[in-house]
């Protein structure tokens, strides 16, 4: 494959991961079920959590798995052309989460499609992210704070696992998850972070 052909194909495997990564399925969701912009509540976020302040558990689980999948489905597509192209899927679907073109590039913090990325390219990492994830969650109640431990980890097991290609990325996509976690973490350090289950 000439350099050339090869560089097509890693534009091409970025701008279909970041098309598929782009779609605001808590948007959708919530629209379809009646319940206006979710935007405008909470948080104002698209994610998972957010839709969870709908009051519909169910549409928050659907927009988990969605948002999961959007980061599975390209990394496992573009990973039959290579790994490489499978590693720039995944970079792509985290930043068409993020910023969206079809909602003014704002979109999510990232968590649910960081797991699906993982999925898609290394599934005991995956595991071991949502293992640490519910650690901290279990030890300390604060979602925000969970997913920034789980992230800073993946690129430290990716590499325990043999795989350092994987792991640039991690650190790319920890890195944007954690600059999208900024005000968390401005709350969490001021001791003014709501807690798993805590109302209001």
């Amino acid at each position: 494959m000439s350099d050339e052909v090869n560089l097509l194909h890693m534009l091409a495997a970025l701008v279909f991961g970041y098309l598929l990564g782009s779609i605001p399925f808590g948007l959708i969701f919530t629209r379809m079920a009646g319940l206006g912009d979710v935007r405008k509540i909470g948080s104002g976020n698209i994610g998972a959590t957010n839709v969870l302040r709908t009051g519909r558990k169910g549409l928050a689980a659907a927009t988990l798995v969605a948002d999961a999948l959007k980061g599975t489905i390209p990394v496992l597509i573009a990973g039959l052309w290579g790994p490489q192209f499978a590693i720039v899927a995944g970079l792509g679907a985290f930043l068409g989460h993020l910023f969206p073109v079809w909602l003014g590039f704002k979109g999510g913090k990232g968590v649910a499609t960081f797991i699906g990325v993982l999925i898609g390219l290394e599934p005991l990492a995956a595991l071991i992210c949502c293992v640490i994830w519910l650690a901290v969650a279990f030890a300390f109640k604060y979602s925000s704070l969970s997913s920034l431990v789980a992230s800073a980890a993946t690129p430290i097991v990716l590499w325990l696992l043999g795989e350092p290609g994987m792991a640039g990325l991690a650190i790319i996509l920890a890195a944007l998850l954690w600059w999208k976690h900024s005000q968390n973490i401005s709350r969490l350090l001021a001791g003014t972070e709501g807690k798993i289950g805590q109302k209001g």
